[in-house]
């Protein structure tokens, strides 16, 4: 493809450059939910949807939601978008991607004069990652009805609580239940997001088809032994709760190896007391299990349950384990799969059909419509959630035209 055809591409990459710039730790890229640096990208991503043709504001709880009316004033609404908040020391394209190609399809809409037989709604979302506070998916659980009013009151590292930041940054804390589209004529929520992984890149396609975003089980274990001198106590009468705990890390990669469509994660590990010749007595690790099917994630929490209490037992310590977060899966429709998978190959792309093991703002919207995915492709090994994220201004604009096609094809059914 050349710079000539890339008509969308050349201009994404140009406008993640300009958005990366609206950062808390310059060089680095860390936007986090009600910050200046939030409250700047979503000036500029209103002043962006306005010149692509639609209305533009910032809603009570900060998302920046973009309209662009369809054909008649009673239109059902397609949903599109992703989130413009960010990890800390983050990529460019990781949910800005989504937000930037619907933009560019409405804008082209725009100047053609062509108006849907559905309402656009493109939104950017002010909180996915959660970073801040600690909540997640918060601007898209309040438009799909599940926004918890309790995390108002969740404070931020330096003991600001969510509401106080809402107050400061020009929102309404109150304002939640305005937002819940259940019920408001949605007749579909689609979402273009970089893969975060290397299958599409490892198979050499741009553009996928995501058949289901991935439910997660997160535990957090605690394994109890004894302390005890590291130069006196024999190796056959100790209680390590290390060692215990490093066999059930291990439990964990085995089972999970085993399984297809299963993914689990020891991401958190603590040792007390910490001390070079002490015997760790108390080790507390987190367990997070992902599956599209929420049946097997649920039977692997059960074996690992099991399997952690048989180490524990053989190792002579006490094992707690317990359940602090759950989501299950969100299967994508069949129907707008198939729509989609239709714009892929009118652009002379093999479909691709692939689960993502990623949570999105997409899988929080089945109680308001049917949800789809488009995958890109991850550059760079599929590396994301780190300066090293890249997607190439070729991919931008096969992706872009595709979620054109889609939308130009799409016909709600009344």
């Amino acid at each position: 493809m050349t710079t000539d055809s890339l008509r969308f591409g050349a201009a994404l990459m140009r406008q993640a450059e300009a958005l990366a710039q609206f950062t808390e730790d310059a060089p680095r890229l860390t936007r986090r939910y009600l910050t200046p640096q939030h409250k700047s990208a979503g000036e500029w991503l209103i002043a962006l949807m306005r010149e692509a043709g639609m209305t533009a504001v910032f809603d009570a709880l900060g998302n920046v939601v973009g309209r662009y009316d369809g054909a008649d004033r009673d239109a059902p609404i397609v949903m599109t978008g992703s989130h413009m908040d960010s990890v800390r020391n983050a990529g460019k394209y990781d949910g800005l991607f989504g937000i930037l190609t619907a933009i560019a399809c409405v804008k082209d809409l725009h100047e053609r004069k062509k108006r849907l037989p559905f309402t656009v709604e493109v939104i950017a979302f002010g909180d996915e990652e959660g970073v801040r506070f600690g909540a997640t998916l918060i601007g898209s659980n309040a438009m799909a009805g599940s926004f918890d009013a309790a995390w108002l009151d969740k404070t931020d590292d330096k003991g600001i609580t969510m509401r106080e930041a809402l107050t400061a940054f020009g929102g309404a804390p109150d304002g939640w239940r305005e937002l819940d589209r259940r019920g408001a004529n949605v007749v579909a929520y689609v979402e273009s997001h970089i893969e975060q992984g290397p299958v599409l890149l490892n198979e050499g396609l741009p553009v996928g088809v995501v058949t289901a975003i991935a439910g997660v089980s997160r535990l957090r274990v605690l394994v109890t032994g004894l302390a005890g001198h590291a130069g006196t106590v024999p190796m056959g009468a100790r209680r390590d709760a290390l060692t215990a705990a490093s066999e059930m890390v291990l439990a964990v990669e085995r089972y999970c190896s085993e399984h297809s469509g299963l993914v689990g994660t020891v991401g958190k590990l603590a040792v007390q007391p910490g001390a070079i010749n002490v015997i760790p007595q108390d080790v507390e690790f987190t367990v997070d299990v992902r599956s599209g099917d929420n049946a097997l994630r649920h039977s692997a929490v059960r074996a690992l349950g099991t399997a952690f209490g048989e180490i524990a037992r053989r190792r002579n310590v006490k094992v707690e384990t317990t359940s602090f977060f759950e989501a299950d899966a969100a299967p994508c429709d069949a129907a707008l799969q198939a729509r989609l998978a239709e714009a892929i190959v009118a652009h002379g792309v093999p479909v691709r059909a692939l689960s993502s093991g990623a949570g999105h703002d997409a899988m929080v919207f089945p109680p308001v419509c049917p949800i789809a995915m488009l995958f890109v492709r991850c550059g760079n090994n599929g590396i994301s959630h780190h300066p090293d994220e890249t997607m190439t201004a070729a991919d931008a604009e096969i992706a872009t035209r595709v979620l054109l096609h889609f939308f130009e094809h799409f016909e709600p059914a009344r």
